[in-house]
């Protein structure tokens, strides 16, 4: 008699190798990309969400979990996708929220590989991977061309400061890109540095490939922020409409508070403890961090 010791908790939906948002058909669409194998040979499998619209329009890339303990980013994909569903007028949205699979299973920012000579790697730091690189370089390598890199013409990178430290909403734009620079404005954040890019940082890598992008750090890490999250997702859902994708009334790009440079200590000291959205923080506990393995497929 055959006896099963444990339930499959996986959704089923289809495993892909690519992606090419153009063949399919308008709606929502749900699957694992296969971006690598673990030491076993069992596949490392990103969930990937696409919300296409009916009619034609701008395709957008939102990741999150580039770094495996940055909670708020993670959420706020999650939060999108379920905010958008059926609200997708034109375009495409794609959704990979948790790029670092390796990273978030072991509670960490940094992703390690079954390699045994491999130290852990700030994936941010070396898109768009290599093809004959390590094994984060090869991770890369993969998502970018197989997924990302096909499949956007606008891209948004959700992540939060790295734990221990706090932070208003805080978006980085390139000042030279009009595109990125006007979403930043959309998202309605606390501060927009102008950002000339980094080697390696997927933000710089997108506008360096002709894709206007911006990074919104939600918060704090390893901390749930609900009030930041939220103001991220009617931020993205700004952009989505100022482009068309959404139905409603296009809003105004106004400058926000702080934009151009880093704050000052005593600076930032004033945004954290004088907005309203802030106060909060005098009371936040560490609660987000229970579950946080089951986070990626329940929510998912």
């Amino acid at each position: 008699m055959q006896q099963h010791t444990q339930q499959q908790i996986k959704p089923n939906y289809p495993t892909i190798a690519s992606l090419d948002v153009d063949t399919l058909s308008a709606g929502e669409h749900r699957f694992w990309f296969q971006v690598s194998t673990n030491a076993m040979g069992v596949g490392i499998q990103l969930p990937v969400i696409v919300i296409k619209g009916e009619k034609p329009g701008a395709k957008f890339m939102i990741t999150a979990g580039v770094h495996g303990d940055e909670l708020n980013g993670i959420l706020t994909a999650h939060k999108l996708a379920r905010k958008l569903e059926h609200n997708v007028d034109a375009g495409v949205v794609t959704i990979v929220p948790s790029v670092n699979i390796p990273g978030i299973l072991s509670h960490s920012r940094d992703f390690s590989s079954s390699d045994p000579d491999a130290s852990p790697a700030n994936l941010n730091r070396f898109f768009p991977g290599k093809v004959d690189g390590d094994a984060a370089n090869q991770y890369l390598y993969r998502l970018w061309n197989q997924l990302l890199k096909p499949n956007a013409e606008f891209a948004i990178d959700l992540h939060t400061q790295t734990r221990g430290a706090t932070y208003p909403l805080y978006v980085f734009a390139d000042f030279r890109l009009e595109p990125a620079l006007e979403m930043a404005r959309l998202i309605k954040p606390d501060v927009i540095l102008n950002d000339p890019g980094d080697a390696g940082v997927l933000e710089t890598v997108w506008n360096s490939s002709g894709v206007p992008s911006i990074t919104i750090e939600v918060g704090m890490g390893k901390i749930t922020q609900p009030e930041l999250i939220e103001r991220t997702v009617d931020g993205v859902k700004q952009i989505l409409t100022h482009h068309g994708l959404m139905k409603g009334s296009v809003p105004e790009v106004l400058p926000c508070a702080v934009e151009g440079r880093a704050l000052r200590p005593c600076e930032h000291a004033k945004v954290v403890l004088s907005s309203r959205k802030w106060n909060y923080c005098r009371k936040w506990t560490q609660t987000s961090l229970l579950q946080r393995n089951t986070m990626l497929l329940a929510k998912y």
